[in-house]
């Protein structure tokens, strides 16, 4: 009996031993963890690890499979979907052709959907045999196929979101390589490993935890201290000390993602403010901005900055178009043809990320020499977000993730029922280039209508583009085999973490 109970502890320690738990650090706290009603950037780098999509993309921004193997187009309006056999979900419902029509169709019709907007172009979403969907179209759509490289293609177990309801994000169901375990608000997301993953060779760890830790000196101090494994960003001013540090590594790459200030034209009587009604005074307050001298005090020189949704990198990337010199006389001339009193108010709200709470006191000093009196609000990320929903705000400093196709980038933010018009900008010129621009599968006449979009919004100004930054993360030497994409979300396939 004691031999036995010997050779029991010594195979509980050799499993402990064999287990391993990677700790990430997030600079928020995800919203719901829903992909149909979900919006937050840092809630996708969850998905990520839980939640596989039906493609993805690789370093270089090409599409690839994931749940689907491939596709093809019949006709312009009529995408064919082949799906990989021998899938499962977490709670061990099959992965089929079903499954896909019933998250897309949930997608289209589920109160309260952010995906919505991203698919309408789906008419109808027919089952040609277990391993094969039809995607019926309205019109063409040259941006539906990436959509599905984002949430709109994560796949979900049916029975279990018919079950939960809207309660669904409460313990989400996926077909990712780990399952959901727990969550404590502000505190942790634990997943973890799901045995019967179909591609389980990939991935080497039994448990992952995601740590919000807004402040990024303490995510640093916990990644020096090794409390953390990886860090989803390390603030630009802190690469060097990283860089110092012999047990740890950064990577740096582009980004997909840009910064940017919503100004509420028109989302409840919040936008009744002289900058929500006066384009001349919203450019105004953009002429008060060095964005330079931001990034360079705040972010050590090392973000982009720009007047533009696309990153540098996109083909859809205007290189003529670059943001104003910053101009005070200009400004002030623009808010004395505007006919204001001055100062003009504004309170400017953002997530409480101490990088953006020092820049938003940047923001407010600069404008205050052009004639505007900025307040500052700070809220906890989610908060925030609901706040924008709701248009509990002047002007709001928040940043998109960006996607591969210029209509994630502009058609959400911009189009009258776009899914993120925080502000509620209402523009049929801009709706009418938006929707064409999705009809159009030829680049150069798609480019030739987005530098229409441009020009546009550069005149209305409902949203002032502040910069495109890089993806910058940190991570013990220990940790092997990341990929940096320029989706900054965080791919565990083949990433390994060294014991000790």
């Amino acid at each position: 009996m004691i031999r036995l109970f010997a050779l029991l502890l010594a195979l509980t320690a050799a499993h402990a031993a064999s287990a391993q738990t990677l700790r990430i650090g997030l600079r928020e706290d995800p919203d719901i963890l829903d992909p149909t009603l979900g919006s937050s950037y840092v809630g996708r780098i969850v998905y990520a690890a839980m939640c596989d999509k039906l493609f993805d993309i690789d370093a270089n921004l090409n599409i690839v499979p994931q749940l689907a193997t491939g596709y093809e187009w019949a006709d312009p309006t009529h995408l064919i979907l082949h799906l990989r056999s021998g899938v499962t979900f977490h709670d061990g419902e099959k992965f089929d052709a079903d499954a896909v029509k019933y998250k897309l169709t949930r997608d289209l019709t589920i109160k309260g959907s952010m995906r919505a907007g991203e698919i309408n172009a789906i008419q109808a979403i027919n089952v040609r045999d277990p391993l094969t969907v039809e995607l019926v179209l309205k019109a063409p759509s040259a941006a539906l196929l990436a959509q599905l490289t984002d949430r709109a293609g994560i796949m979900i177990a049916p029975k279990a979101a018919e079950e939960a309801g809207d309660k669904f994000g409460l313990h989400p169901v996926c077909a990712g390589p780990f399952m959901f375990d727990s969550r404590i608000a502000q505190d942790r997301i634990v997943l973890k490993r799901f045995p019967d993953y179909w591609n389980k060779d990939a991935i080497h760890f039994d448990q992952v935890i995601y740590m919000p830790q807004p402040n990024g000196a303490v995510r640093l101090a916990n990644l020096q201290a090794g409390a953390l494994d990886l860090v989803e960003y390390i603030s630009p001013t802190d690469v060097a000390a990283v860089r110092k540090d012999p047990k740890l590594k950064v990577s740096i790459g582009d980004a997909l993602t840009y910064q940017g200030i919503t100004i509420n034209t028109g989302n409840s009587p919040a936008s009744n403010t002289t900058i929500g009604q006066n384009a001349l005074v919203r450019q105004a307050f953009e002429l008060a901005i060095d964005r330079k001298a931001m990034i360079d005090v705040v972010y050590d020189g090392l973000f982009t900055p720009t007047v533009q949704a696309n990153p540098p990198s996109s083909p859809y990337y205007f290189a003529d178009m670059q943001p104003p010199a910053r101009d005070v006389e200009k400004a002030k001339a623009l808010l004395k043809q505007a006919g204001v009193p001055l100062p003009v108010p504004v309170t400017l709200m953002a997530p409480n990320n101490p990088d953006l709470q020092q820049i938003d006191e940047v923001i407010q000093s600069m404008a205050q020499e052009a004639g505007f009196d900025v307040k500052l609000q700070s809220l906890e990320f989610a908060s925030s977000l609901q706040a924008g929903y709701r248009g509990d705000f002047n002007a709001y400093n928040i940043a998109w993730s960006g996607r591969i196709d210029p209509d994630g980038n502009l058609w959400p933010f911009l189009h009258t029922t776009g899914t993120f018009n925080y502000g509620h900008y209402d523009s049929k010129a801009m709706d009418d280039l938006l929707d064409q621009a999705r009809l159009t599968p030829d680049q150069a006449a798609r480019k030739a209508i987005y530098r229409k979009v441009v020009e546009l919004e550069r005149k209305d100004l409902p949203l002032i583009y502040l910069w495109t930054p890089k993806n910058v993360v940190g991570m013990r030497k220990a940790v092997t085999g990341f990929v940096q994409v320029p989706d900054g979300l965080i791919r565990l396939q083949n990433v390994t973490l060294a014991p000790g």
